[in-house]
């Protein structure tokens, strides 16, 4: 007896919507449409929105508009068969979605930093712009995280990393050799900033690097990385970070082929959960990490005498009246070839300071940088150098003899450390008595640094900045304290009052 013959089993499939699609459909819920409105609108079921709104905490009263009808929904036509097909109009949807500071800046640029808030989108904009010139053509690229923990489950498989990038080709990881390879022969190698010495060899058209004010060396591992961009026609790298006051991020910002674009939190809550956002108010609200963490701006350090709205103030022009007083201050190295000296030319006119040069040169021998001193001298008619004698008086008197200096020498000693003698002219830039005539970036980050617990090495070009200043607006003839010292004449080699 033959049995009946069973039911087939009816198979639900069920519909992938794409993050892109989702972040649509939850922009116009949160506008005021309702579950009804965004499913017909979008294709995706009732149930689906409400179990979604529900599991990631879409609250329209963070973002309804009260008095306004909500604005017209997103066009989104044939999306989700642009997803399945691969189409290339997709994938170009990102420009259309990605806010200014997530868009890579026009024109030629070298470096690209994108510093951004929290949840600012910065991983996204990151794989995005490796993604696109991984697809354009093949290529070898540089992916460069805080540790290989980072770079696999952030920067590839993370949910806007390299691997989850909806309308673009999915690369496939290779975990034995760290590398992820596109269908075209692309190949982007992945790094630990932990191990820098590994970046030594290879080499690269591009580079991402992600979180480099967390990394345990950015200024050397940046540097072999930046060595290892030799390949094509304009190697590029793009930094994505969460701004911290180290003087690294503010060398990289300092950079004449850096274009930096820049972002808060907020400019991407409609994809962010309002709980999210909620949390990070509560713990950051009324701070000045707040600033940091949700707006994305660098801090001035713990301890900074100077700011960086006082610098950016303080870049101008030469004053129309004639200088009363030019000052070569000279900060001369430890020892002969190895550490900077510090060579900074200000002058006077009234009761306002002028910094017209820094002639700062590392690797010199006594016998080079005095020479180089006597060059400042002379190009800037300076009457008088004034240089530290804590390394040894009577060497930096005969080398600059030596040297032919052509005004008289002032010897000075620093009794105080660094921060106290330098307080009083931190002082005269927040008042915007000091004007520097052009932008002096290296100078400008060691003043930034200067008073920083984490700064590390000899700051020589503020050290140079401060003693002429020092003898400049707070000396003899300025306003405030003497400076204790004693002048040599180079001219009559004698002592000077």
């Amino acid at each position: 007896m033959s049995s009946a013959p069973k039911p087939k089993r009816t198979i639900t499939t069920r519909r992938h919507h794409s993050p892109e699609l989702w972040a649509q459909a939850r922009r116009d819920y949160l506008a005021g449409y309702t579950a009804s409105a965004v499913s017909k609108h979008y294709g995706m079921s009732v149930d689906a929105i409400r179990k979604r709104a529900s599991k990631e905490g879409w609250c329209k009263a963070h973002f309804a508009l009260k008095a306004e009808p909500p604005p017209p929904l997103h066009p989104f036509p044939d999306a989700e068969q642009a997803v399945k097909t691969g189409d290339s109009a997709f994938a170009s949807l990102w420009a259309e979605i990605a806010h200014a500071a997530q868009v890579a800046p026009q024109g030629a640029w070298s470096t690209w930093l994108f510093q951004g808030g929290r949840g600012a989108g910065k991983t996204r904009a990151g794989a995005e712009w490796l993604a696109a010139r991984a697809e354009a053509a093949p290529g070898i690229f540089a992916m460069v995280g805080p540790t290989q923990h980072d770079v696999r489950e952030v920067m590839v498989d993370g949910p806007s990393g390299l691997r989850n990038l909806p309308g673009r080709e999915r690369p496939w990881y290779e975990r034995s050799r760290r590398r992820l390879i596109w269908p075209n022969g692309s190949i982007a190698y992945a790094f630990s900033a932990e191990e820098p010495e590994r970046l030594r060899g290879p080499q690269f058209e591009a580079a991402w690097a992600d979180e480099f004010c967390i990394w345990p060396r950015p200024s050397e591992t940046l540097a072999i990385l930046r060595m290892g961009l030799r390949l094509g026609v304009g190697p590029q790298l793009v930094v994505t970070t969460t701004p911290k006051p180290i003087p690294a991020l503010r060398a990289l910002r300092a950079e004449s082929s850096c274009v930096m674009t820049q972002a808060g939190t907020i400019v991407n809550a409609a994809h962010l959960a309002p709980s999210f956002l909620d949390g990070l108010e509560a713990l950051y609200g009324g701070t000045r990490l707040a600033e940091q963490e949700l707006e994305g701006r660098l801090l001035d350090g713990d301890g900074a005498l100077w700011r960086a709205a006082d610098l950016a103030r303080a870049r101008g022009g030469a004053p129309a009246c004639a200088y009363e007083r030019v000052v070569v201050g000279v900060d001369p190295p430890a020892g002969a070839g190895g550490a900077a000296c510090g060579i900074v030319v200000a002058a006077r006119a009234g009761r306002e300071a002028f910094v017209l040069a820094d002639r700062s040169a590392a690797g010199l021998s006594p016998l080079g940088w005095a020479l180089r001193v006597a060059e400042a001298a002379r190009a800037f008619g300076a009457h008088e150098i004034v240089a530290e004698a804590n390394q040894g008086g009577d060497m930096v008197r005969a080398v600059l003899a030596q040297a032919e200096a052509p005004c008289a020498v002032r010897l000075v000693h620093a009794s105080r450390g660094k921060r106290a003698r330098a307080e009083p002219i931190a002082a005269l830039y927040e008042q915007g008595r000091v004007t520097h005539v052009g932008v002096f970036t290296a100078l400008e980050e060691e003043l930034l640094a200067l008073g920083v617990s984490e700064t590390e090495g000899l700051l020589d070009r503020a050290d140079a900045l401060v003693w002429a200043l020092t003898a400049l607006m707070t000396g003899p003839r300025g306003e405030g304290p003497r400076i204790r010292s004693f002048d040599f004449d180079l001219r009559r080699g004698g002592l000077s009052g």
